[in-house]
């Protein structure tokens, strides 16, 4: 199982250092035991998704993401050939569809460490009404 630094896990979840060792301190996010302090994997991916799914703050909404997606596979659902893979990565959550055999190829599980890149033709754009 992956575990993460605590410096690893705040730019993974876009917080600073201290704030992850609040979170450490006050049992909201467990650790391996390890000295230097690490944080598994699939609990900073549970911790990704909860902070995704806060609301986000009115200074949130005006940047546009690039095409290079840093992130913590929070998903793995396979049907045969075929798998699907979810990475939170910061706020944002990307689906891929690809073969089970490139999951397996690139070792991915909950928790990994994985890059989501994606190629457009088309990118939209938007920020809210003020």
């Amino acid at each position: 199982m992956p575990a993460y630094k605590i410096a690893e896990a705040a730019r993974l979840l876009g917080v600073s250092d201290d704030t992850v060792r609040r979170w450490v301190d006050a049992g909201a996010l467990p650790t391996t035991g390890s000295t230097p302090a690490e944080i598994p994997g699939d609990a900073l991916a549970a911790k990704a998704v909860a902070l995704a799914s806060a609301p986000a703050e009115t200074g949130d909404v005006l940047s546009s993401a690039r095409n290079r997606f840093v992130g913590l596979v929070t998903r793995v659902q396979r049907d045969g050939l075929m798998a699907q893979v979810d990475i939170q990565a910061g706020p944002h959550r990307v689906v891929s569809i690809l073969s089970a055999e490139a999951v397996d190829d690139l070792g991915l599980d909950v928790g990994s460490l994985a890059v989501a890149v994606v190629k457009a033709t088309n990118v939209i754009v938007e920020t809210p009404r003020t």
